[in-house]
């Protein structure tokens, strides 16, 4: 029961909710040791945004699908034609991905690599790939880098940070008017002696110095373990350099497991940290939600609407904080006091909130129950299995 916050309040906070799928989330992915293969998974763009429609078309909150350069887009193919293929499934085309870790010439590292051939490589495939989120009217480009080394002694450290600098700098500048570039980092995997942004302050200070357009990304199963994310949020926050989540769950490093499937109550945390910044007068308006996960096991679709729900629920518990009762204990420093104000929030069930908030946008208050009855698994399903079938092979969209 909402008892100090008004629910028109709460509702107007979930309509400004949104979270961004992943195309790359639809199609068939595995473990460095195998692909497990689903039949209604998609194979093609066309097919990653039908899924992404289809789970924006039973939540309500998924209005963007960001899409990865090399797995989506193909030489010689208008751009233009997949932001119109995701406006007729009432969605629009988000954040835009390069790759700098497929192609066989980063063996040692794109933008940080030795060899200059290598480097401006890795320039020509971010001009195209800027190119692109023009073209489809995306207003954010997103990196991720694999650049590191295995061994010590492979390159000198110090220079591949060089390298980066330039790189990020050169990019920023690049970038149309309106546009920005969100940095993540990675404590490890796949490069095990140093990682060229291993954490959340180098992506801090490499975003700083390529200029106001420039963000950090924090990716939730990019840490490691103990790492308190909370504080890195309202750190970033606070120093207005947060731009936005790749969402997921971890039990051991980034497993990209469903968001919220090991430890809910650390990502409330999280969101408890974006709504106190609110609430203090932060703008938080900017910040990307967006879903980072390898559906390995769980059928697609359903394992994201799962996840936009997760994400919903954890969201509103964080949003009914009685943050009038959590300043009284804290300038009380009532310990007891504080924490049970989080922990009453985290409980309370918001389930019959959602279905209200739901039913106001003419969507069934059960997103997984409704889609189930659809039948939309089996169709595709039947549909995609054919296709494959036609063209003489099965999926074969990679993952990393």
């Amino acid at each position: 029961m909402i008892t100090h916050m008004d629910r028109d309040k709460l509702f107007a906070l979930l309509d400004a909710f949104a979270v961004e799928l992943p195309s790359w989330g639809f199609a068939d992915t595995g473990t460095r040791f195998g692909k497990f293969l689903q039949p209604a998974a998609a194979s093609t763009i066309e097919e990653k945004i039908a899924d992404a429609g289809t789970v924006h078309q039973y939540t309500g909150c998924c209005p963007r699908v960001a899409v990865h350069v090399l797995w989506d887009f193909s030489m010689g193919v208008d751009a233009t034609a997949t932001a119109d293929l995701a406006a007729k499934h009432g969605i629009r085309i988000g954040a835009v991905n390069p790759n700098f870790f497929e192609d066989q010439v980063y063996k040692f590292g794109s933008v940080c690599n030795p060899d200059e051939s290598v480097r401006e490589h890795a320039h020509r495939h971010m001009m195209d790939s800027i190119a692109i989120a023009k073209a489809v009217k995306s207003d954010t480009i997103s990196l991720w880098f694999a650049d590191g080394t295995n061994y010590p002694g492979q390159d000198e450290i110090a220079s591949r940070k060089g390298r980066m600098h330039g790189a990020l700098r050169q990019w920023h500048d690049a970038l149309a008017p309106g546009m920005k570039m969100l940095i993540e980092y990675k404590p490890f995997d796949p490069a095990f002696y140093h990682t060229d942004i291993t954490d959340w302050g180098m992506a801090y200070v490499f975003a700083k110095d390529a200029g106001r357009k420039a963000k950090v990304l924090v990716d939730t199963g990019h840490h490691l373990p103990g790492q308190n994310i909370e504080h890195i949020v309202a750190f970033l926050i606070d120093e207005e350099m947060l731009g936005g989540f790749h969402f997921n769950d971890r039990k051991y490093a980034d497993d990209d497991l469903t968001f919220g499937s090991i430890d809910p109550y650390a990502a409330f945390r999280t969101f408890c940290e974006i709504r106190n910044a609110a609430e203090a007068g932060k703008d938080v308006s900017g910040i990307a939600y967006m879903v980072d996960q390898s559906h390995n096991l769980k059928p697609k679709v359903e394992a994201m609407i799962q996840t936009v729900v997760m994400a919903q629920e954890l969201y509103a518990k964080a949003c009914l904080v009685d943050r009038g009762k959590l300043r009284d204990a804290q300038a009380r420093t009532n310990t007891i006091d504080a924490e049970e104000c989080l922990k009453s929030a985290f409980f309370t069930d918001v389930k019959a909130l959602l279905a209200e908030w739901r039913k106001g946008k003419s969507l069934e208050a059960d997103p997984l129950g409704a889609y189930r009855v659809s039948g939309y698994e089996a169709r595709v399903a039947r549909e995609r299995e054919a296709v494959r079938a036609a063209r003489g092979g099965t999926s074969s969209t990679s993952y990393a």
